[in-house]
């Protein structure tokens, strides 16, 4: 018997993570539209956790690029 769910290779899974994170950064950038101009806790707080979620989601597009055999060489300078 086939599964009627075929497992997703490894491009769309990247393709996934890389909407994930765009919505990530979406919703940071909406946050950071409607801030006041003078920021309350609560304000800090979703800050703080959008701008997790955002690096999650990126972290997981990285690996997800990875596992897609688009390992990029180290842009760090040394």
């Amino acid at each position: 018997m086939t599964d009627l769910y075929p497992a997703a290779d490894q491009r769309e899974l990247l393709r996934q993570a890389a909407a994930a994170h765009t919505a990530a950064s979406a919703d940071l950038e909406a946050f950071l539209r409607r801030l006041p101009e003078v920021p309350e806790p609560g304000d800090i707080t979703e800050y703080a956790n959008l701008l997790s979620r955002e690096e999650r989601a990126r972290g997981d597009r990285q690996d997800a690029a990875d596992a897609a055999g688009l390992q990029l060489p180290s842009m760090e300078s040394e």
